[in-house]
């Protein structure tokens, strides 16, 4: 699409020896002599660029550039001034004026201005574009349940810090949307969002992902190359699956932390960045620490600040405004609602998936349904199924009464027994992952034999 500038200044020569020398370059140029003219034009043609004179005959040039930030706050404005307004001339770019230009003036000169004035308004939109995107890849917080609210709340209050962030949670919980929120919650909102599986790669590629490598470091390394560390600089780096990351790299990492500098791979200088780390993980680290597989002092350096993140199975007030979100985005047009029975199942199921379990179940079935109405039919067998053996297991209330301790241990028990003592099973069974169910089994001294 061609470029289109507008000019507004009172003098006709320059409207004109500007039109023809921009117009020789390939822009498209509309031309006005008066402010309010300007304006006019600008809101019927949305232009690319503005020049404008900062001395007018009906509307002073400072009003015809609030104007124009009120229209498009994003449209580049180059300011022409003469050499005794210039203090004026710096005020409107305080106001949102990219540039200024003073009288007289090589058109060649402006020529530049204007290259460079474009080039850099279509890095900012790809920016946000890209920022866009980001939002769409990781999507966003939802819910309105009290375990949301808290989660929204220590977001809020370390989002404005520069403290590292530590987010637990079982897969599919929306660690790393939390992190995304933190991210555009900061101060560092419009600096990169720098995100890093930790379990994707191995060590020696991981170390050259995070840390970049210069030429020659190793066998492939033709050039040399920033880490994730260098890009995200000023901004923000998601450490994803931290608790996967090897273990004489957590030494590396812990580096960083402490001093907030590196060397490439292969590389003797010493790079110095200023970034807020948030770090995710689905495993116990505490359990990882005692076997060995999980550095103490990194776990302590990383959790200054901890966030976990509730399974789908304790809010599932939050079901319905999630299943809504999914249907929206997978079906812009509305074309098909979920019915109430089909919801009511929904809220009875417990989502060992969690999150992205129910969007992958609202994906599905807004394909497999031919009709308007999404029905319970058009979930996955797995799903019904379960909901069909989640049956309570009978319990005999006596005078004394028992502990909520003392019934979990049972209804554990009871499981066990029904599913044959396959863990996978009773875990899913119970709404739990299986090292939860682990745990539980340690926690309340439940021995059976395994074979």
């Amino acid at each position: 699409m061609t470029p289109k500038i507008l000019v507004i200044d009172d003098e006709e020569r320059m409207c004109w020896a500007l039109e023809r020398a921009l117009s020789h370059e390939g822009y498209q140029v509309m031309t006005a002599t008066r402010g309010l003219e300007g304006i006019r034009l600008a809101k019927e043609n949305e232009p690319s660029l503005v020049i404008l004179d900062l001395k007018m005959p009906d509307l002073d040039g400072i009003e015809v550039l609030k104007e124009l930030k009120s229209l498009y706050p994003n449209v580049p404005v180059i300011m022409i001034t003469a050499h005794g307004t210039i203090d004026t001339a710096i005020e409107a770019m305080k106001i949102g004026a990219m540039d200024y230009i003073t009288k007289p003036f090589k058109l060649e000169k402006i020529k530049v201005q204007v290259q460079q004035a474009l080039h850099l308004s279509n890095l900012e939109n790809q920016v946000d574009f890209l920022r866009q995107e980001l939002g769409k890849q990781y999507g966003k917080l939802i819910g309105q349940s009290e375990p949301m609210k808290e989660v929204s709340l220590l977001i809020r209050q370390v989002a404005k810090t520069g403290t590292t962030v530590l987010i637990t949670g079982e897969s599919g919980t929306g660690k790393e949307v939390a992190a995304l929120e933190i991210h555009k919650a900061s101060n560092r909102f419009n600096k990169p969002f720098v995100a890093v599986n930790c379990a994707a790669l191995p060590e020696h590629l991981l170390e050259s992902e995070l840390f970049g490598h210069e030429k020659g470091a190793f066998t492939g390394a033709t050039s040399r190359k920033k880490g994730r560390f260098e890009v995200a600089d000023k901004g923000s780096i998601l450490l994803d699956e931290i608790g996967e990351m090897p273990i004489n790299m957590q030494a590396k990492l812990l580096r960083v932390l402490q001093e907030r500098c590196f060397q490439r791979v292969g590389g003797t200088e010493t790079i110095h960045v200023d970034v807020r780390v948030i770090a995710t993980t689905n495993r116990d680290l505490a359990a990882a620490i005692s076997s060995g597989t999980f550095r103490e002092d990194l776990y302590y350096r990383l959790n200054v600040m901890g966030i976990v993140m509730p399974p789908l199975r304790s809010r599932k007030e939050d079901i319905p405004l999630l299943v809504n979100h999914f249907l929206e985005k997978f079906d812009p047009t509305k074309s098909k609602k979920i019915s109430s029975e089909a919801m009511k199942t929904l809220t009875q199921y417990n989502w060992p998936g969690n999150i992205r379990e129910l969007q992958n179940v609202i994906e599905r079935a807004l394909i497999v349904c031919q009709g308007s109405e999404i029905k319970s039919v058009h979930f996955p067998k797995e799903l019904l199924n379960h909901l069909e053996e989640l049956t309570t297991p009978e319990i005999q209330l006596t005078e004394s009464g028992f502990s909520l301790g003392e019934l979990e241990k049972h209804l554990i028990i009871k499981a066990l027994e029904k599913h044959n003592y396959n863990q996978t099973k009773v875990a899913k069974y119970l709404g739990i992952t299986r090292p939860t169910l682990l745990y539980r089994l340690q926690k309340y001294g439940i021995k059976y034999d395994h074979n």
